[in-house]
């Protein structure tokens, strides 16, 4: 199957899967010269800014272990740069949670890291 094919299955299960959870889809697939933020998600008054990983295999390490120092920089410079254009969320309360698929066959159900880390 296609990689990106599968990278939008497995952000359109981790949107679902949030959303069936309480939280409401701001946005999807935010970029900016910093990078990208797959979902930008809102639960009550906090903003959460979400990574989702897919991996296929486990032969580099699991889904999670793929956000690493340098993804998560990247990630909330993507961040910051959503809140200066969008200064209405400025004042909020953000987290940075990864939902991470280990297989295709698990689409359905995402391991979901909340708070997986921060600035």
């Amino acid at each position: 199957m296609d990689r990106n094919k599968l990278g939008k299955d497995a952000e359109r299960s981790a949107r679902k899967h949030l959303e069936r959870s309480g939280l409401k889809t701001l946005t999807t697939n935010y970029n900016c010269r910093a990078g990208e933020i797959d979902l930008i998600m809102q639960e009550q008054l906090t903003l959460i800014f979400v990574e989702v990983r897919l991996r296929q295999h486990k032969n580099f390490g699991s889904a999670a272990e793929s956000v690493n120092i340098k993804k998560q920089k990247k990630i909330i410079q993507a961040a910051r740069h959503f809140l200066l254009q969008n200064p209405q969320h400025a004042e909020r309360e953000c987290r940075f949670d990864v939902l991470a698929f280990d297989s295709t066959e698990a689409l359905s159900t995402p391991l979901w890291y909340k708070d997986a880390f921060r600035l």
